[in-house]
């Protein structure tokens, strides 16, 4: 048997670790949480392959892994302490407490006296209330209690979710190939699992794998939501709101580039709300000049509506906002501002692709108090995947405006369109596939969310 020790910052990253070291087959004998994160101990008896059907060995160590979940889970929800024991301990002081006492010694007397004392009384009359400035330590103690139980509870359920994970992918891997494939390649697009799940329901009867996949395409490109109309042609007030970073100020030079080129510059201004970042405003000032079109700042002189009333007479109006911590008082304050102009003003959420799924929708939720109309994809030539900013588009039902791919000012932005957004996250996917331990993670994560929601 080869038993070894793994150690990682959490739970699923070291059952990963035991899973590329041992295989699917080995066993978690121990876990234990250490300084900087988790320690498992693991068995194996033999090399075993990287992906094999679920062996009654794995199936015995899961069981016993919920079974432990539920007796701590009972314990945890029945409060259970340990009772305080007797003053004396009969089992210190036995015989040689008497002896001692015997033998005169005044503080073996008095422990004896107590003892008997104590065997005397009945059960109910020993139990006395603590004196008040001792209550807190127990609590304190008890607190820590069941913190490390919960705890506890979360790292096997981590685990217990990591297993689950692998013997789902392993299962389906196995007995539905096809299945698997299509599921390959939806999460090589980058696409989250649960919008994942519904696409592959919908082609669920279609036997031949080719053509669900072009049915795949064909109801994912009808599934995001787009702005079909050009909105700088329609003129208005049009907000760009965002993360720091996310391509707002470059973003609002192509868009007023791109309108300037077809309408001319006297129709146009530039608005910039972002008086925090050193130099923010003198960057969009040194486009006005180029464009020959007048930019104002919003601050403690010149408020917005007044900046707005200023430039009623333009036909189009492109406002720059900054881009502020989620908890930022500053931020709150301006998306209010944002908010109280209502359908006057269209507010677009700036997501750069190459973001995490986290943290777009982390910045949809922060922003989306100001009312959203839509949102605008940069950095699509920077991004590996497209599928993480379509998806939150998707699930959020978030309409996008624009695909914005370089800084080319005003070449590259192009109006969204469904299939040409489905056709674009195809060629950034490229031909790697995910290895089956990241689609284990992948099923792992469904678990999870199934769990938490």
């Amino acid at each position: 048997m080869k038993v070894k020790r793994f150690f990682a910052a959490d739970m699923r990253q070291a059952m990963k670790l035991v899973r590329d070291e041992l295989g699917a087959d080995a066993s978690i004998i121990a876990n234990r949480r250490v300084v900087g994160g988790v320690e498992l101990t693991a068995a194996v008896d033999y090399e075993a392959p990287r992906l094999t059907p679920p062996t009654p060995g794995l199936s015995q160590e899961l069981k016993k892994t919920q079974e432990r979940i539920v007796t701590a889970r009972a314990q945890l929800e029945a409060g259970e302490r340990a009772s305080s024991g007797p003053s004396v301990n009969r089992q210190l002081f036995g015989e040689t407490l008497r002896q001692a006492a015997q033998g005169g010694s005044p503080e073996a007397q008095d422990f004896l006296d107590r003892l008997n004392n104590e065997m005397a009384q009945p059960a109910a009359a020993r139990i006395k209330p603590e004196p008040a400035p001792r209550v807190a330590e127990p609590e304190a103690e008890s607190g820590s209690g069941l913190s490390a139980m919960r705890a506890e509870i979360a790292g096997l359920r981590e685990m217990l979710e990591a297993q689950l994970g692998n013997m789902a992918w392993g299962q389906i891997n196995q007995q539905q190939p096809r299945q698997a494939s299509l599921w390959r390649r939806l999460t090589q697009l980058g696409l989250p699992a649960e919008l994942s799940q519904k696409l592959l329901r919908l082609v669920a009867d279609e036997p031949n794998t080719r053509q669900a996949w072009r049915m795949l395409l064909a109801h994912l490109s009808h599934s995001i939501p787009v702005i079909r109309d050009e909105l700088i042609e329609e003129g208005g007030v049009i907000a760009l709101v965002g993360p720091t970073g996310s391509g707002k100020t470059t973003t609002l030079g192509k868009l007023a580039a791109r309108y300037v080129l077809k309408h001319g510059s006297q129709h146009v201004a530039l608005v910039t709300m972002d008086t925090y970042r050193i130099g923010a405003h003198e960057q969009l000032r040194t486009l006005g000049r180029i464009l020959n079109v007048p930019v104002r700042v919003v601050d403690e002189q010149n408020g917005l509506a007044d900046v707005l009333k200023e430039f009623s007479g333009k036909r189009l109006v492109l406002l720059d906002t900054a881009g502020l911590q989620a908890q930022d008082p500053h931020l709150q304050g301006q998306l209010s501002q944002l908010a109280a102009l209502g359908t006057n003003v269209s507010k677009l959420l700036v997501l750069a692709a190459t973001s995490q799924y986290q943290v777009l929708k982390a910045a949809y939720h922060t922003y989306k108090v100001c009312g959203l109309d839509g949102c605008v994809i940069t950095k699509v030539d920077e991004s590996a995947t497209l599928g993480e900013v379509l998806g939150l588009a998707m699930q959020q039902g978030l309409p996008v405006a624009y695909l914005a791919d370089g800084q080319r000012i005003p070449d590259d932005i192009s109006r969204a369109v469904g299939h040409q957004l489905v056709s674009r996250a195809v060629s950034l996917a490229g031909n790697e596939s995910p290895p089956d331990q990241a689609m284990a993670d992948v099923f792992a994560g469904i678990l999870h969310n199934q769990r938490a929601g």
